[in-house]
């Protein structure tokens, strides 16, 4: 589903994003912007812990700069739900690679740094 990662840039369902995305339901949301930019919030994923996939894959972008706090990440768990949180390019394989499994799969893709 995910293809063509680079700094800035992910090809999902044929289409060329340049902002984040998440990814709920099979579905592409575009422009995912977060309230501290680079600083994950519950807030930030609430759409995709009211989707309630068994695994939610994290991009924090191409070098990790996207901090997931260790209270969001207490959250998601909580919720019954599995995080794997990775650099960017290692997130959309594991994305990939679960959907190909056929997992219960969501993301969130910091394209940047």
């Amino acid at each position: 589903m995910l293809k063509n990662y680079r700094f800035g840039s992910i090809e999902a369902k044929g289409k060329t994003y340049t902002d984040d995305i998440k990814v709920i339901d099979g579905e592409v949301v575009p422009d995912w912007w977060r309230n501290s930019g680079h600083r994950l919030a519950a807030a930030d994923i609430q759409d995709i812990l009211t989707a309630d996939p068994d695994i939610l894959v994290i991009g924090k972008g191409n070098s990790g700069n996207m901090a997931v706090p260790d209270s969001v990440a207490d959250k998601i768990r909580e919720a019954g739900i599995e995080l794997v949180a990775e650099n960017t390019g290692s997130a959309v394989e594991t994305f990939n690679r679960l959907l190909d499994e056929g997992k219960n799969v969501a993301g969130g893709f910091h394209l940047t740094c």
